[in-house]
């Protein structure tokens, strides 16, 4: 082949970058070259590091500078508000490439199917992230009402939805919260704040550095219950066998076992408690009934038939992500991810043609951002492997500016790397004013703007 390969890369999220990495570090890449296209429905790239990550995590944002590393090389294009599949479908870009790689993640919540969960003051966690991360797609105001407040889960996110729910506004104020974010919190009314897990100290999924940073904030009284440190044979193999795990754990025992300080705002980690209803009266959240669990020898839990109900006014669930189904790809249901083999996606026993996937979208919503790179590299060699094996389909129309005159005769007003830089110059000059590092721009119509030349 005379000609560079040809990958289109859908979602410019972290593990869509990686893949575009993995590519340009292969021999491939060297003769005779590699071009890749990434596409994203959002108007700027970076996919959960914008609207996935708490504000007040500028350590995890700083991953964004490797990606913008990637990012700056003259063989990636990056075609952002470009939706799969309504501005693009599969067949499209079957044309234009050699490979096509879905790297989309996941934004929406996994279900709880406990009775009370539609009720009014019922959320799903991941719709309360894109609020307060400025995402375009989700209304401008949250209801901040309920004095006591319910989170349910023990993973990075259930800490997050409960740290921004514990801290005030104007703590928050110098990080790049928008206006309306600002404001939202403002009238938080949010008193205490109750996590609640069904399993031990042993099986939370916290990272021990955000567990830690809870205790930070002068405004945030973090109370474990003495009752709650309990540990069986599982739960000590889980310790040993796992630095993070008995870290966690450590931090958890100390905060037990301390004096409970005045700081205004009380945050309460419950273990053993597992949420069986969401009550409510006049359709909407009154309290939350919780079965306590004990544990079993192996580290899981079973019920003891030993109930309680508590007095709250909202109930956020951070009980997992779920990607979205993408047309045209198989779909595995019970996990939400797309069948694959090492990242090529399979199709009644069989590899769908030059399709790959990385990323959530792979593998479930599981793991830290830097894991997805070990994914992306997995499913970059086998499509580099198709490609040598002569295993990869003949795109119709492989010349880079075929996409362009698409997308221009479609009619899809798209943002490009150099736009990014535009929105990120606009986002600082919002910023600079308050002696803010940025301030983040909301409205899509927005966004577009300042990426426009």
């Amino acid at each position: 082949m005379s000609r560079p390969l040809r990958v289109a890369i859908v979602g410019a999220g972290p593990a869509g970058i990686y893949a575009a990495d993995a590519l340009l570090k292969s021999e491939v890449a060297a003769e005779p070259g590699v071009s890749v296209d990434l596409f994203e429905r959002m108007p700027a790239p970076f996919g959960l590091i914008r609207y996935g990550v708490a504000p007040d995590h500028p350590r995890i944002k700083g991953i964004i500078t490797a990606l913008h590393q990637v990012l700056d090389k003259p063989q990636i294009r990056l075609f952002g508000n470009v939706d799969y599949p309504n501005d693009i479908t599969l067949d499209d870009l079957r044309a234009f490439y050699d490979a096509v790689v879905f790297s989309t993640g996941a934004t929406a919540d996994r279900a709880l199917p406990i009775p009370g969960v539609d009720l009014e003051g019922s959320y799903g966690a991941a719709d309360f992230v894109s609020w307060y991360d400025g995402h375009p797609d989700v209304p401008r105001t949250w209801p901040l009402t309920a004095e006591k407040v319910a989170v349910l889960g023990v993973g990075n996110v259930a800490l997050d939805v409960a740290r921004i729910l514990a801290k005030t506004a104007d703590e928050l104020l110098p990080t790049e919260i928008p206006a309306n974010v600002y404001d939202g919190l403002k009238a938080n009314r949010a008193k205490e704040i109750h996590v609640f897990g069904r399993r031990g100290p042993a099986q939370a999924k916290f990272s021990p550095m955000e567990l830690r940073e809870l205790d930070h904030s002068p405004s945030i009284e973090v109370i474990v219950d003495p009752e709650d440190i309990d540990y069986d044979e599982g739960s000590i193999a889980t310790r040993r066998g796992n630095k993070q795990a008995d870290m966690v754990a450590k931090t958890l025992e100390n905060w037990a076992i301390r004096d409970v300080g005045d700081r205004p705002h009380k945050l309460f980690l419950h273990f053993f408690e597992s949420p069986v209803e969401i009550l409510g009266e006049d359709g909407e959240v009154v309290g939350l009934r919780t079965e306590r669990t004990a544990l079993d020898g192996t580290g899981n839990v079973k019920g003891t038939g030993e109930f309680k109900d508590w007095d709250l006014g909202a109930v956020y669930r951070a009980v997992g992500y779920l990607s979205d189904e993408l047309p045209k790809l198989p779909w595995d249901e019970a996990t939400g991810t797309v069948p694959d083999e090492g990242g090529r996606v399979i199709e009644n026993g069989e590899h769908l043609q030059s399709t790959y996937v990385t990323g959530w979208i792979r593998r479930g919503p599981i793991g830290l951002i830097g894991h997805t790179k070990g994914d992306a590299n997995e499913t970059v060699a086998n499509l580099l492997d198709d490609h040598a094996n002569g295993r990869l389909h003949t795109p119709s129309s492989p010349a880079p500016e075929a996409v362009e005159d698409f997308l221009a005769q479609r009619r899809v007003r798209y943002t490009t790397w150099d736009g990014w830089y535009r929105l990120d110059a606009a986002e600082k000059a919002l910023g600079d004013p308050q002696g803010r590092e940025r301030v983040k721009i909301v409205e899509r119509e927005d966004m577009l703007r300042a990426s426009e030349a």
